[in-house]
């Protein structure tokens, strides 16, 4: 039986201009992160001097380990951004993956820390000093991060980049907790609440927590090839039965990897067709589906209607 097979990958397949344009936007998108999570550094270790806040030194912590999942991150997609090869004939695009685990492991050691720290400041409060330059600073972070949010977003919705994603879980946390941290200097330098400082430090923590397993279910997701959404395989399968000539389909299979989507399923025909006739209807259905599902790689197997063969046992 023949087999209809096609490789879009959006990198580096059949849309030359928009791969070109996506690879161009995650590399940019980990450059902009790892530039921005090394200024914080430098402008949150100043404020931490001033200040002795154990906010801002929690912020310090989590822009320290930005920068190493940011790396790691840029690592990944580039890796993630190789064609597929000898080796590798499905591609590189799990290396996305398997660094939102390793993301999810920087955030979670964050937050962590910040607890440790927020707790020992509990039992042992002081006063914040020079409160005004540490809101000066994270304001600024704040700026910086929003900026870097919105624009990770804009890469995410283009190419659907789970590192970028991943990378933006945390910088987003990072939102939250520049807020919580600005909020803390006022209530503890301006008001004297000084065990603002450590209980909004311990919010922020269970926030970043919150975040990281969301990216560990997002990776495992992907490295144990979970199907795509129900509806989704539900479009799919409305697309090729929708062609006048198809009378069922089964064995619909579904995986993500990266940037590139993988979808393989049977349909069953007239077995009175010809070989050349139902390879032109394969092509067609093709067709149908990955202009559904861009840079999908499709692959179809034609069957003869009510011949009844054996398959592995799979959920349809």
């Amino acid at each position: 039986m023949n087999e209809a097979l096609n490789s879009l990958d959006p990198v580096h397949g059949g849309h030359d201009a928009g791969g070109n344009r996506n690879t161009r936007l995650l590399r940019l998108a980990t450059y902009a992160a790892v530039t921005v999570a090394a200024l914080l550094i430098l402008a949150k270790l100043i404020a931490w001097f001033l200040t002795d806040s154990v906010a801002i030194l929690s912020s310090l912590m989590d822009s320290v380990l930005d920068v190493g999942a940011s790396l790691v991150n840029m690592y990944a997609v580039a890796h993630a951004l190789v064609p597929a090869d000898r080796e590798h004939r499905f591609g590189h695009g799990k290396a996305e993956a398997l660094a939102g685990l390793a993301q999810s492991a920087f955030i979670s050691g964050s937050a962590l820390f910040l607890v440790a720290e927020a707790g020992q400041r509990l039992f042992e409060p002081h006063p914040i000093a020079r409160d005004e330059v540490g809101i000066a600073v994270m304001v600024l972070s704040l700026a910086l991060t929003i900026a870097l949010v919105l624009f990770q977003r804009y890469v995410v919705r283009r190419t659907h980049s789970v590192a970028i994603s991943a990378d933006s879980v945390h910088y987003r946390a990072d939102i939250l907790a520049n807020l919580g941290v600005i909020l803390a200097l006022v209530l503890a330098g301006r008001f004297g609440w000084i065990y603002a400082d450590a209980v909004i430090a311990l919010i922020v923590a269970a926030y970043i927590l919150f975040g990281a397993w969301g990216i560990i279910r997002s990776s495992l997701d992907q490295l144990m090839d979970r199907e795509f959404p129900e509806a989704q395989r539900a479009r799919i399968r409305q697309l090729v039965l929708d062609h006048i000539h198809v009378e069922n389909v089964h064995d619909l299979r579904t995986r993500s990897s990266g940037l590139q989507s993988f979808i393989q399923l049977h349909m069953e025909l007239d077995g009175d067709l010809t070989l050349l006739r139902a390879h032109e209807i394969a092509d067609e259905v093709e067709a149908a589906i990955c202009a559904a599902f861009p840079g999908a790689e499709v692959i179809i197997h034609q069957d003869p209607a009510g011949l009844e063969e054996w398959h592995p046992p799979f959920p349809s």
